[in-house]
């Protein structure tokens, strides 16, 4: 389309890309460019995201917009309380093109499937050119990711990451991956050894603008998910890299052993805590990667935590962005399974008396995080032993967590935790007993539960429901090479023993509360 005027170039930005290097942004000239940033309710409401998380957006957003009017920018801001908000990102960009009359509209690639469907219906929309520019803080590009995945019948990260190494140079040694290995994963599987008295993550107390999100969330948020008592995210750049220079000089030495370990009532450990600085665009990615490479190279950190964390960068967090991309749409259909159990209450209320669930389902409502062992091994291997729906679990994992946007969000849940893609994802469900939750954490020394108890009552109800799981989706499973052999175990118990776990599983699964409408979506 043709512009008819001689306005100024709108440059919309979304709540995700809070980036003064954003594309859409580089080359621009101040005097010729209005930058947009908007509150709205459909983002705030799509699912009823955690309070902690629409605080943490807005004041992220509205401290970006100061710091863009601090280096010279014209912006434009839409508060969500603003009496005209047409509560929609088309519908504030109409009233900005109403305003500005510009003679184009320049936007980076949005990060999510919706978003990203409204924005490509813009050029119908309005009487300027609209350029969409591909959104370049990702290592690999939504094309790059296609071409690597080509006809493929299996998609598997770790190739995917070698080639990143390749890529970015990162950890290399010519040709060769520094150290002789690729993945150092098998170093980094610490269960929790004495205290854990790891050191505390820095907090950032509200200043004025951060508080004004606060009481406006609390006022018109009221019914959503978690608590605003703790709100301590970074919010500005400065903050988010005081967090990382904490992480690199506090924690990045133990991060790679007790990755994956779980300790009541300890929820941060040696986690880097970056997630949400990271995918609100705060923090570059290869920046971080290079100093965790640097940290190494200095002596102040040993490879196998070095690795463990580039690796979730540029490894995970590439891979199942353009995962998403490549399967969108219909990877939040997908239920290969079958799963059709509604979510439980307590993932709600956290009142269970399994410690486990009920640590994780605190940790999440009052901080709006759990590390990612605690998701997927817990919240997550519940889900999928009991057969929760898909899209329950994945509403639920949307709205609760700060860092959770639908790219990251979408391919976890529905492929990592819930195996709901058939496979395309990961090799094999990442089903466990408690076995595996009482080797990775102290979650069942004193849960009301045994867990040496395999059936009846007062067993752990993990157990039961592991074989539960394996039993009903047999067909499916048992040609699976990682855990086709687990059916010999469960055929020399001998069907007494067998009928004992099911029973068992059953007996439980019959109390679960389903959680009342309206909780995620209203």
């Amino acid at each position: 389309m043709t512009s008819t005027t001689s306005g100024p170039v709108l440059v919309p930005v979304l709540g995700d890309q809070l980036s003064t290097t954003l594309a859409s942004l580089r080359g621009r000239a101040k005097d010729d460019t209005v930058i947009l940033l908007m509150e709205v309710w459909d983002e705030a409401t799509y699912v009823k995201h955690h309070k902690q998380k629409i605080a943490l957006i807005f004041s992220a957003m509205r401290h970006f917009a100061d710091e863009l009017r601090a280096e010279g920018w014209r912006v434009d801001y839409t508060r969500l309380t603003d009496a005209e908000n047409a509560g929609s990102f088309t519908g504030e960009v109409a009233r900005a093109v109403e305003r500005h009359a510009p003679r184009s509209i320049h936007v980076v690639e949005a990060g999510e499937w919706r978003v990203q469907q409204a924005i490509e219906e813009w050029p119908d929309k309005f009487p300027c050119p609209i350029e969409i520019l591909p959104d370049d803080r990702f290592l690999c590009s939504i094309p790059e990711f296609r071409d690597w995945a080509g006809t493929r019948k299996t998609y598997r990260m770790e190739n995917f990451y070698r080639e990143m190494r390749k890529k970015t140079g990162l950890l290399m040694d010519g040709d060769a991956p520094v150290g002789g290995e690729w993945n150092l994963d098998h170093d980094n599987r610490e269960p929790p050894k004495g205290a854990m008295d790891a050191p505390k993550r820095p907090t950032f107390a509200p200043d004025a603008t951060t508080q004004e999100v606060i009481d406006l969330v609390a006022e018109k948020f009221p019914d959503h998910f978690g608590t605003l008592d703790n709100f301590g995210w970074p919010v500005t750049r400065e903050q988010a890299e005081a967090a990382a220079d904490a992480f690199f000089a506090e924690r990045i030495e133990k991060f790679g052993p007790y990755q994956d370990a779980m300790v009541h009532g300890q929820d941060d450990l040696w986690h880097s805590m970056l997630s949400t600085s990271l995918n609100l665009g705060l923090l570059d990615p290869l920046e971080l990667c290079r100093r965790a490479e640097q940290a190494h190279r200095d002596g102040t950190a040993p490879l196998n935590s070095v690795e463990g964390f580039i690796r979730q960068i540029i490894g995970w967090r590439e891979y199942v962005r353009g995962f998403y991309w490549h399967f969108m749409p219909g990877l939040e259909s997908d239920n290969a399974l079958d799963a059709q159990r509604p979510l439980p209450e307590f993932y709600w209320t956290g009142e269970t008396d399994m410690r486990c669930l009920a640590d994780c389902v605190r940790s999440t409502h009052d901080d709006a995080h759990a590390h990612h062992i605690q998701r997927l091994m817990v919240l997550g291997n519940f889900a999928l032993l009991a057969g929760i729906r898909p899209r329950e679990v994945q509403d639920w994992f949307l709205a609760v967590y700060a860092d959770a946007y639908e790219w990251v969000e979408l391919p976890n849940v529905s492929g990592m935790v819930l195996y709901a893609d058939g496979g395309k994802l990961a090799s094999k469900p990442y089903a466990a007993s408690g076995n595996y939750i009482n080797r990775m954490s102290n979650y069942c020394k004193e849960c009301r539960y045994s867990v040496s108890k395999k059936t009846g009552e007062g067993a752990c109800p993990f157990n039961p429901l592991y074989w539960h799981f394996m039993d009903r989706h047999r067909d499916r499973l048992e040609s699976n090479h990682r855990i086709g052999r687990i059916y010999a175990t469960w055929d020399r118990m001998g069907e007494e023993k067998q009928r004992e776990y099911l029973d068992s599983a059953e007996a439980f699964l019959t109390t679960l509360e389903p959680a009342k409408e309206g909780w995620a979506r209203g």
